[in-house]
């Protein structure tokens, strides 16, 4: 078991063999969605996690007290999802009290398809919620519907113009870019971003789930940068290494305000190397990497009374067997899996 001391400094830290050290918590909150995007979620999953395997708000909690005990930082829910948990807002309202009670200040985000977003901003926000990511692939209602397979751009379009304003900094639009079709559309979705406040960002295609054994070739990232520069203005940031994606300030155009832009590279510029995260499903699993088919239980031992000493035991032996990276995992087995079974 790797452990590092420093600092905060007679704490465990979440290491692995790699040295690399978790400071951010991606927490999966459910693994149902109400879409099936096409490289997500197969069109006809009907196997869900029980509701009753489902962590509770006051669980969430608890283990989000452990995870800051061992040094993680920000806390990001996922899903599936997340919105699709009727209590959500309790859930970052537990956690928002166990960064108070870790002496702490709060860094919740939330990742988010914005579909039942517009009713329930206020409450979110007033729980604690700091940042948010919309996944928003495309702005043309009928390719909407072709990839998500469901008709809910509306929706989504209309809690888009009520964010700005909202509180939550930054707000960021996600855009998985899967084809020539998705890099053609870059410029609009930028240019939307841009006048309303948003930082876009570009993901590249991941071989994970229905489309993971796909032989089609998928655009990458220097593809995507070429499309952005053939509209923009573009100059490098200097980014966090641990950070996935590399950005661009944008110069303001006669058509849009300055901003910022990102692309993140998973495939063509793995970013492995510099990984700080540490992932928890909503069943109480915790994955190292997002694409492993490794993980260590907690819920078992948390509803069996287990100390919070023994649950940080068990998620610094998860996190010690960190691959070195994604491409690493012998069989690539969870490319054939749902993404929402263990959060995006």
């Amino acid at each position: 078991m790797c452990v590092e001391s420093g600092g905060e400094e007679s704490s465990p830290r979440l290491v692995d063999r790699w040295g690399r050290v978790a400071a951010d918590l991606r927490l999966s909150v459910t693994d149902r969605c109400n879409l099936r995007c096409s490289y997500c979620l197969p069109e006809d999953a009907d196997t869900w996690i029980p509701r009753q395997d489902l962590l509770t708000p006051a669980e969430l909690g608890r283990l989000c007290q452990v995870a800051l005990s061992l040094g993680i930082r920000k806390v990001r829910l996922t899903g599936g999802e997340p919105l699709l948990r009727p209590d959500l807002t309790e859930i970052i309202h537990q956690i928002r009290q166990a960064f108070t009670q870790s002496g702490l200040p709060a860094d919740i985000a939330l990742t988010t398809n914005a579909i039942g977003l517009a009713s329930r901003l206020d409450s979110l926000v007033n729980a604690g919620l700091g940042r948010i990511n919309i996944s928003l692939d495309t702005l043309d209602p009928d390719r909407y519907f072709a990839l998500a397979k469901r008709d809910r751009f509306p929706e989504v379009a209309a809690v888009l113009e009520k964010l700005p304003g909202s509180g939550l900094e930054p707000i960021k639009l996600n855009s998985v870019i899967l084809d020539q079709q998705s890099l053609e559309e870059i410029p609009d979705l930028v240019r939307f971003a841009l006048r309303r406040g948003f930082q876009w960002r570009a993901i590249e295609f991941m071989p994970i789930g229905p489309l993971g054994d796909s032989a089609v070739t998928r655009p990458h990232a220097s593809d995507i940068l070429a499309r952005l520069q053939e509209c923009f203005s573009l100059t490098p940031i200097e980014t966090d290494p641990a950070a996935p994606a590399r950005r661009w300030n944008v110069a303001a155009g006669s058509d849009h305000p300055a901003g910022i832009i990102g692309v993140i590279a998973s495939e063509s510029a793995p970013f492995c190397a510099t990984c700080d995260r540490t992932r928890l499903s909503a069943d109480g699993k915790v994955y190292s990497c997002l694409f492993s088919l490794s993980f260590v239980d907690l819920l078992t031992p948390l509803r069996q009374g287990a100390s919070n000493d023994k649950l940080a035991q068990l998620w610094l032996a998860a996190q010690a067997a960190k691959p070195a990276g994604h491409r690493e995992i012998a069989g690539a087995g969870r490319r054939t899996y749902s993404l929402s079974q263990i959060g995006g």
